[in-house]
């Protein structure tokens, strides 16, 4: 059976939460968990769903703000991001406090990810690509049997994540794209942190920053 994707955008950030429910058994994959748990867990309600993962794709408080409530008051474990963003993930409360929202705590996940990881989720598998740049622990996870890619802040529709943060590195984050996202089918849906979602083909062909008018 195909996976559900359900895109839920939460903190004034707008940050794209994807609920990945599994059809038969209605176990949902959350990645990027990164406020309002309310209203996360009022969706799976109305998804008739159940939390069984819990992944990150990297540190930011847009992306990470909710995950440690959700693993608290679940048991479900936090999977990511790699190892090399745990200095962002050590400063929630000042991420919280820098844009005014409310803490929530700074955590450490149960397990880091490198690149070329493969994650099971109810019979699923999805790759582990590590693309650093936009932060230096960014991971995507790409599913092949169905084509997409959860690619956190590394590509947008017409865009790419930020570089001005500290250890971010913009030649990182576009040699990332182009051997690792752009190594991907042309055909392949990229659900991003922010936005809307694209291609690897349209991306490819027109992004400005990365694509062939980026060349």
């Amino acid at each position: 059976m195909p996976l559900e994707i359900h895109v839920l955008p939460v903190t004034p950030f707008q940050q794209n939460c994807s609920i990945i429910v599994d059809q038969d058994s209605r176990k949902a994959l959350l990645i990027d968990a990164g406020g309002e748990v309310n209203r996360i867990q009022a969706t799976l309600q109305e998804l008739d769903a159940t939390l069984g993962a819990l992944w990150l794709t990297h540190g930011h408080l847009d992306h990470a703000g909710g995950a440690k409530v959700l693993s608290d008051s679940s048991g479900i474990e936090v999977i990511g991001p790699h190892e090399d963003d745990q200095f962002w993930l050590d400063q929630m409360e000042v991420q919280a406090g820098t844009f005014g929202l409310e803490s929530t705590g700074s955590f450490k996940p149960h397990r880091y990810l490198q690149d070329g990881d493969e994650l099971e989720f109810e019979g699923h598998t999805f790759k582990v690509l590590h693309c650093p740049g936009h932060t230096p622990g960014q991971v995507v996870f790409f599913q092949p049997d169905q084509n997409f890619l959860i690619a956190g802040d590394v590509i947008f529709l017409g865009s790419i994540g930020r570089t001005d943060f500290p250890r971010s590195n913009h030649a990182d984050l576009i040699h990332a794209i182009r051997t690792k996202v752009f190594a991907l089918p042309d055909d392949c849906t990229i659900y991003p942190g922010h936005g809307p979602t694209t291609t690897v083909g349209q991306e490819k062909a027109t992004n400005p920053y990365v694509g062939t008018m980026g060349r």
